[in-house]
């Protein structure tokens, strides 16, 4: 198997991938999880799951092929995202 993305997780069998992404506020929240729609359907690659609050997102991808590349590789993507998601200021 590849190299794990920073931040993410092997659990279970089969395997999967997991994060908990966090933010400020929930339009950040939002606008994270807009990005990650639109990257899964330029993709063709969707999480198995995702589930969120008003200040967080649960990421969990499913690991399929013999070595999980694809999903590594979307892992790394969607922590690209993460980080280019604005965060508003306290007042907004």
């Amino acid at each position: 198997m590849t190299d794990i993305p920073a931040g993410w997780e092997l659990r279970g069998k089969p395997p999967t991938l997991f994060r908990r992404f966090e933010f400020p506020r929930y339009a950040a929240t939002r606008d994270f999880m807009d990005a990650l729609a639109a990257l899964s359907e330029a993709q063709m690659l969707h999480p198995q799951n995702i589930n969120f609050g008003s200040t967080y997102v649960n990421v969990t991808l499913e690991v399929a092929g013999v070595d999980g590349a694809a999903e590594h590789d979307f892992a790394a993507r969607i922590n690209t995202l993460y980080a280019a998601t604005p965060s508003p200021s306290p007042s907004a």
